[in-house]
């Protein structure tokens, strides 16, 4: 299935210098699919220029969408979605909404993207608030995580809802039909946790789900299951500490091998080894978070992301676009909701 994907050409710590070299590395590598860059014609044209992109090399399957403004980083999302309808990151939006789009892509504040999403593209029925997924890496592979920052309260009917949209994302991409569903708690017995973790347990055991029960934070990275589920705030803050503690090792590694001579020769000998490690914990190669929940694609790159990364991101919005992710979601959660309505009319 060809796609066509809007690219907030604008967004992100790095604009343009990032997101038109991307999009054109994926224009190269998938030449079937199409993309939209929506931002500054001037800026987003001296960017192609400067990669030697001559007229029509794309032809049909590159073009730009101008607007007149853009989103800052810190702007407060109400500020973004009521003074500028005319922002690389909205316009991108509505080209989804408009179905000129499969999905739309941006590096921009993450606040401002999700607010305005949520407002262009309105909720799947039967769902309550959006949540942000990602991948992490395990021991064993992969795994899926959500909510990581979208929503600091919920209750357990959120949470359940998060888990069906995370294993459907999981299906859908990873061909796994029955993934395994791990609850974030601080203990795996089913007595630990508060009242809305304990409760959320109980609907996810009641569910149609492959529930495996509470995990531990140490068992996101063993790969205990294919999906963790939790709230943004114990999300964001988990994803963080990850992050901090990748970073720390391999500064411990690069200040050990420049210790001496010694080291720097040791080094050179676990090169291979060293590239494969750096390889395997590459963060970019995750980049890119799912909004799951609304009526369309939206994928988030991180604000600071390389090339490479943004490619990563770009590839993913396409790869759910590819899967009719949103709908296969629409359709988990109304079977739900219907299974769920003849359990109780069964019951009276």
């Amino acid at each position: 299935m060809d796609v066509t994907l809007a690219i907030d050409a604008m967004g992100g710590d790095h604009g343009a210098s990032v997101t038109v070299p991307a999009a054109v590395e994926y224009l190269k590598q998938y030449p079937r699919d199409s993309i939209i860059l929506v931002g500054n014609t001037e800026t987003i044209q001296a960017e192609l220029n400067a990669l030697s992109i001559a007229d029509g090399q794309f032809a049909g399957r590159l073009r730009v969408q101008a607007t007149s403004e853009v989103v800052g980083m810190d702007e407060l999302p109400q500020s973004a979605l009521r003074g500028k309808k005319d922002s690389s990151m909205r316009v991108a939006i509505n080209l989804v909404k408009g179905g000129e789009a499969s999905a739309c892509v941006s590096a921009g504040n993450t606040g401002a993207l999700m607010a305005t999403a949520r407002y262009v593209l309105k909720t799947i029925p039967g769902i309550d608030r959006p949540a942000i997924a990602s991948y992490l890496p395990t021991q064993s592979g992969q795994i899926c995580m959500l909510d990581l920052g979208a929503n600091t309260d919920c209750t357990a009917e959120h949470l359940l809802q998060f888990a069906m949209m995370g294993a459907t994302l999981v299906t859908a991409l990873e061909r796994k039909p029955n993934p395994t569903v791990g609850l974030l708690n601080i203990g795996s017995e089913d007595i630990k946790g508060n009242e809305v973790v304990k409760q959320a347990a109980t609907l996810l055991r009641q569910s149609d789900l492959n529930f495996y029960g509470n995990i531990e934070g140490n068992d996101i990275f063993k790969g205990a299951t294919d999906l963790v589920v939790c709230d943004g705030f114990v999300g964001n803050v988990a994803l963080k500490t990850a992050e901090g503690v990748a970073k720390m090792m391999g500064d411990f590694l690069k200040e050990g091998f420049k210790r001496s001579l010694y080291t720097r020769f040791a080094a050179a000998i676990s090169l291979p080894v060293l590239r494969a490690f750096k390889h395997r914990l590459d963060h970019r190669r995750y980049n890119g978070a799912s909004f799951l929940g609304l009526k369309g694609i939206v994928v988030k790159s991180h604000g600071s992301a390389d090339v490479f990364a943004f490619r990563c991101a770009i590839e993913k919005a396409a790869e759910e676009a590819r899967a009719g992710m949103w709908q296969q979601i629409s359709v988990h959660i109304e079977k739900w909701h219907h299974e769920r309505q003849n359990t109780q009319i069964g019951a009276s």
